[in-house]
């Protein structure tokens, strides 16, 4: 079976969408599927978007002019002369953008972290929109779920949420999670290796993210000051991105790390290898794999109970989640409890890992796409 892989971005660029596109792409050609990739599509915005953007902004809104149907369209129609040169079968998109308006005669599959809908006022980037493009966003949702035969989500908040607010079969919309970004060939035996060469007189806590505040960084810098107070000794860890403010002793900065280098890549498993945890108490995320990289690596994860989090965390297996309105005090209770106990806290890693090798890895997910893909157009 032949697919037509399309997305508005390079999906052999590991770079872009934080790695998932290739990964997705990459996952399916391991399921046994056949990829004709097509991407990098241009930007077309509409004629008046600027003074839309003026007169939103005026009124103390935002407008986005990605959700306009003539943006939409622009989009489709590349889309519709690539795949005239092409043989295919599916049309899968990781995301929506460019099936929303368009014309096939072939069935058509996306799998995304969420819908117009579960976004809004949730994402900063999301907020504040004006009318129009509410209407707009919303209507090219419902357009995309009414043509595809398969909506797969990668969290059950992602999945509620079409289902909860547009018009759609639920039969057809389904859960797979996402993988990790990574290439991991750890075996159980190298995660005990791993738990016994950490320094146990260092609390190391890692936080991995773009977006600082949306992330909670802030919050997980209280977190570590509190347990310095508390008497034990913790570094906080930094990758991903510049706060732009001044920071601790007790945090360290890493800045960007790319995987694109093997460089990158040693440096971002010596530092999941000597962390503790995985923290990242986000005010709001739909799918962070940076959760199945960290219990790849047998590495916990604590986090908050929002968005597609609970999806990817599960408590009491990698990790624990907390309500997003809790205090610090919590997640230090957690951490506190399991650095005094070496068993209680080697077998939370061993089950990290676990997770990534059941569950939380593309050759499984691929696996159960193919399955669903057989069913739903075999």
């Amino acid at each position: 079976m032949k697919i037509a892989y399309v997305s508005t971005y390079d999906s052999s660029d590991i770079h872009n969408w934080s790695g998932t596109g290739f990964y997705i792409r990459k996952a399916l050609e391991s399921s046994g599927f056949q990829i004709e990739a097509i991407g990098n599509l241009r930007k077309k915005y509409p004629c008046l978007y600027r003074i839309k953007q003026i007169s939103a902004r005026l009124l103390g809104k935002r407008y986005s002019p990605e959700w306009e149907p003539s943006f939409l369209k622009n989009y489709a129609r590349q889309v519709e002369k690539a795949l005239a040169k092409i043989h295919y079968d599916i049309v899968f998109c990781p995301g929506t953008h460019p099936m929303t308006y368009l014309r096939t005669e072939k069935p058509i599959i996306f799998w995304h972290d969420s819908t117009f809908a579960g976004k809004i006022d949730f994402y900063s980037s999301y907020s504040n929109f004006c009318a129009e493009t509410i209407k707009k966003g919303n209507m090219a949702a419902q357009m995309s779920l009414s043509k595809c035969c398969l909506a797969i989500y990668s969290s059950e908040w992602a999945a509620n949420s079409a289902i909860r607010n547009y018009d759609v079969d639920p039969g057809k919309v389904k859960v797979v999670p996402f993988g990790a970004n990574i290439t991991c060939n750890r075996t159980i035996q190298d995660i005990y290796t791993i738990i016994e060469n950490k320094n146990s007189e260092i609390c190391r806590l890692l936080f991995m993210g773009v977006d600082w505040r949306r992330k909670g960084g802030d919050f997980a810098v209280n977190v570590a000051d509190l347990l310095i107070q508390r008497g034990i000794r913790t570094e906080l860890h930094i990758v991903g991105c510049d706060p732009k403010i001044k920071l601790p002793p007790f945090v360290k900065q890493h800045g960007f790390i790319s995987k694109k280098t093997e460089a990158g890549r040693l440096a971002l498993e010596r530092i999941m290898t000597e962390s503790h945890f995985l923290i990242l108490p986000s005010r709001a995320e739909c799918s962070a794999i940076v959760f199945a990289e960290a219990s790849s690596f047998g590495l916990p994860s604590v986090a908050t109970k929002v968005g597609g989090i609970p999806t990817t965390i599960h408590d009491g297996k990698n990790g624990q989640t907390f309500p997003l309105d809790c205090n610090p005090v919590e997640y230090c209770d957690y951490i506190e409890r399991l650095m005094s106990s070496k068993q209680e806290y080697e077998q939370l890693a061993i089950s990290s890992f676990k997770e990534y090798s059941e569950r939380l890895n593309w050759e499984s997910s691929g696996r159960k796409v193919y399955e669903l893909i057989q069913e739903f157009c075999g």
